[in-house]
């Protein structure tokens, strides 16, 4: 026998089975060569043991290593020479080392060395899930667990890229044909292995990570804006009575339905203390005052912290901490404890405000206690968002931050539900990883950390349309986490449950075309009625040759315009917030509709639509219901009714270098695009976002 332990260089992708005996490695690599026609390796110790027993009954012992991994790797180096574009390989030099170091305590150097050397463009981990079958060279099927881990850990300590492959043996074929194909997908567009790794293990799949880089490289298509909608032009105008009898006809309605509030609540403050982090990287207190300071960066926002500080809702808690830290407190210049202030708010070791979740922060002060928003949303839960004494709210959360979010309701929850007799049902999710995005500089490279590990993003607020699509409910309302307001809950109550009317009243009707549609009871002159109903209720425009269809492709396009989610959206005016508001918008295929618009939509170059843009009157506040269930009762697919080319591409810094990431079509943006619409005018009172912390000085979020 050859003693050579070099591996052949070789452009054939190279798999290898990795895993204690006996979980069905030998199998999976004659499989997965019988499925791509290549070649695979078998054992070679499994010949050579089997021989040494057949002539004497000797076992494996440490001497036999050396030889068994010359012949493995002869035994490799043979069959790649006939494979065809793959090599699968039933056992490698690493599973020989581990044996040793497990078995003999020890491993040949030269093995070791080896082990180390040989490179394989994956490895399949084979799971300790299928039965053990005895054989005459097999130990003992005891302790697997153990061995498992020792193999595992193997893995993870020589950095080599691996997938944990479990199941039977059909499920383990069709999950590695699946990886392998998407591996090599991967490694023809220049991805290592371990990037593929990463990817995987994240679920995303590389299709999507394609489709990323065809964005990155293309760019996102941007809005094709026609006009803003307006009042009586996309905007229902109802008056006083009106809102009240649509408020008072979901009352009416509402114990049909199982009701919930979807609150995205992801995310640290941080944005919401920006100005103030600033202020404390940049500032030095030994060489300038805060005034200076002020004007040198023409800092207003921090002007008005300071000025408003005693009003915010966390000062008696702050200043009383400040007391006890510096006992000589009182007697500093107030430039100091100004500076200790704002320190201590955002100091780890304290109140660490900056890296905590909106949803815990004070808001606001009442008499006998401080609110958070987390107690305000509970609060309007009850008052709009329940049937049958119950009420259903769910948070989307960051992982790290759930404990937080369910300390906050086990403190709160009893001192709303008593008094109202209104039992609150919390829900949380997260964020999926599988929605994340990869980051690239400038030139369009993947950027990487210093471990060499792709830098991932979450994927924006449109990846909550996931989670939207999992809950199971008839009408959801949805609000953001900061929109709360500390009084005036009876006038808010009043219009969410007008626009929980208004959707009610809407879906009964599509409802109702539907069954008949479903009855063949559809008659031509209930076409001219839904065409009607459809341009008149959700400002559909019918396309153009529509009348020369047969009558069965008449009613087919009207169901597949009926037999949509609804979403109504409450709307203010627009008082220069940034952010998206609602437009008459043309699609590819030349057919209008209503969709709510972000800035990053709109080509700001082009003068027109930039006219277009600043023309708006309303705001999108994110006051939203939807009904996101059909008339069968049957939960639509939402991830059907995206609008996959309305992302964006948004500039982020990753060590203070301009980096790129991809964000999927907004939740009321592109993630809705193509359900069915209805824009509400709403008042300002119910639109009261705390985007920086001196939002709670508006009156909003004051005492009165």
């Amino acid at each position: 026998m050859e003693k050579d332990l070099r591996q052949q260089k070789t452009n054939i992708i190279k798999i290898a089975l990795f895993g204690p005996e006996s979980t069905g490695k030998t199998t999976l690599a004659k499989q997965l060569a019988d499925y791509y026609e290549t070649e695979w390796v078998p054992e070679f110790a499994r010949d050579y043991l089997q021989e040494k027993w057949e002539e004497n009954q000797h076992i494996c012992v440490a001497d036999d290593m050396l030889p068994i991994a010359y012949g493995q790797t002869a035994l490799e180096n043979e069959k790649l020479a006939n494979a065809n574009k793959y090599l699968f390989c039933d056992t490698n030099l690493m599973v020989t080392k581990v044996f040793s170091e497990m078995y003999y305590g020890f491993c040949d150097p030269l093995l070791n060395e080896a082990a180390l050397k040989h490179e394989y463009d994956l490895f399949f981990l084979t799971d300790i899930d299928v039965p053990w079958e005895k054989d005459d060279i097999r130990d003992t099927p005891e302790g697997r667990e153990t061995v498992f881990s020792v193999f595992k850990q193997t893995l993870i300590d020589t950095k080599k890229p691996f997938i944990t492959l479990s199941g039977d043996k059909e499920t383990r074929l069709a999950k590695a044909i699946a990886i392998i194909d998407e591996l090599t997908l991967a490694k023809e567009n220049d991805f290592s292995s371990n990037d593929f790794v990463q990817i995987y293990n994240r679920g995303i799949s590389f299709e999507t990570i394609l489709k990323q880089l065809k964005s990155f490289k293309k760019g996102i298509a941007k809005s094709d804006l026609i006009r803003p909608a307006t009042i009586n032009d996309g905007i229902l105008n109802l008056s006083d009575i009106e809102f009240q009898q649509k408020a008072l006809f979901f009352d009416e309605q509402k114990d049909k339905f199982k009701i919930k509030k979807f609150v995205p609540a992801s995310g640290a403050a941080t944005r919401m203390y920006k100005f103030l982090i600033a202020f404390l990287n940049d500032f030095d207190i030994t060489k300038e005052t805060i005034n200076a300071y002020i004007n040198r960066k023409n800092d207003k926002e921090l002007a008005i912290f300071i000025v408003g500080m005693e009003k915010f809702p966390f000062f008696e808690t702050v200043d009383k901490k400040l007391r006890e830290i510096y006992p000589e407190f009182e007697t500093l210049e107030r430039d100091y404890k100004n500076y200790y202030f704002i320190k201590l708010l955002l100091s780890p070791d304290y109140f660490n405000s900056a890296n905590k979740p909106k949803a815990v922060l004070p808001f606001h002060q009442y008499d006998t206690y401080i609110a958070n928003p987390i107690e305000e949303h509970l609060n309007e839960c009850i008052h709009y968002a329940s049937s049958k004494n119950v009420s259903n709210l769910h948070f989307t959360v960051s992982e790290i931050h759930q404990h937080l979010f369910e300390q906050a309701v086990d403190e709160i929850k009893e001192k709303i539900e008593k008094p109202s007799g209104v039992k609150i049902d919390i829900g949380y999710s997260y964020q999926s990883k599988s929605t994340d995005s990869i980051t690239l500089d400038g030139k369009n490279k993947l950027v990487k950390d210093k471990n060499d590990n792709l830098i991932f993003r979450p994927g924006g607020h449109g990846a909550l349309i996931e989670n939207l699509n999992n809950l199971d409910a008839d009408v959801i309302f949805i609000k953001n986490i900061d929109n709360v307001i500390q009084n005036h809950i009876d006038q808010i109550t009043l219009y969410k449950k007008a626009l929980a009317g208004v959707l009610v009243e809407m879906q009964q009707k599509v409802f109702e075309y539907l069954r008949l549609i479903d009855q063949e009871k559809i008659k031509e002159h209930n076409i001219e009625e839904i065409l009607l109903f459809l341009e008149k209720s959700f400002s559909i425009e019918m396309i153009a040759d529509f009348n020369k269809f047969t009558f069965e492709n008449k009613i087919s396009k009207l169901k597949e315009l009926l037999d949509r989610p609804i979403r109504v959206c409450g709307m203010v005016k627009n008082e220069g917030e940034p952010g998206g508001g609602p437009f008459w918008v043309m699609n590819k295929k030349g057919i209008k509709s209503l969709q709510i618009v972000e800035t990053s939509q709109v080509d700001l170059e082009d003068k027109k639509q930039e006219k277009i843009l600043a023309e708006a009157t309303h705001f999108n506040p994110v006051d939203l219901v939807c009904g996101i269930k059909n008339y069968r009762n049957e939960k639509f697919n939402l991830l059907q009714y995206v609008d996959q080319k309305a992302g964006f591409i948004v500039e982020k810094s990753v060590d203070g270098k301009s980096v790129k990431n991809y964000e999927l079509p907004g939740l009321w943006n592109g993630s809705m695009a193509n359900w069915l619409t209805i824009f509400v005018a709403v008042p300002l009172i119910t639109f009261n976002p705390v985007k920086t912390v001196n939002d709670l000085l508006k009156a909003a979020h004051q005492p009165q």
